[in-house]
């Protein structure tokens, strides 16, 4: 490759131009009960789920759905859902891999906002703010073509 080629080739790139709370839903279903006794530690469960959508050319809706629950013994504490989304572009990504950088760039680049949207709703519901860790997107894409793959069989 000539020098002219190099510099004229750019590199591959998401662009994300907005962010949003898509769909956001907070559930204290024992708010009088659960700041006046006594609990234990309370066991959280969250799922990770994330999907996009085709809009035009080379721009998608990327949604990050996250979903926490926290429970103490079998009483539910807390119910937290949220979809955070985003439209971001494409540049120079082949084809064969845009599934794959829109799967896995796409959330990355929302996971911040999104943790940050879901500890300060459950800090305002009354609780300790619930700080994700962080989330290995590669191995939620591989989880989600093996599935896929299953599904197809």
């Amino acid at each position: 490759m000539s020098k002219t080629e190099s510099a004229t080739k750019t590199t591959p790139s998401l662009t994300m131009h907005a962010q949003y709370i898509k769909d956001l839903s907070f559930e204290n279903p024992r708010a009088s009960s659960v700041f006046t006794q006594q609990t234990g530690q309370p066991d959280v469960e969250v799922s990770v789920n994330v999907g996009a959508s085709l809009l035009e050319d080379n721009r998608y809706e990327i949604l990050l759905n996250l979903n926490a629950k926290a429970n103490v013994n079998t009483e539910p504490l807390f119910l937290i859902e949220l979809s955070y989304g985003g439209i971001a572009s494409l540049n120079d990504i082949p084809e064969n891999d845009k599934n794959a950088f829109v799967m896995i760039e796409g959330p990355r680049l929302l996971f911040p906002f999104a943790r940050a949207t879901i500890a300060t709703v459950t800090r305002e519901g009354g609780f300790l703010p619930l700080n994700l860790q962080p989330i290995d997107f590669v191995a939620v894409f591989k989880a989600n073509l093996k599935a896929r793959q299953k599904e197809s069989k």
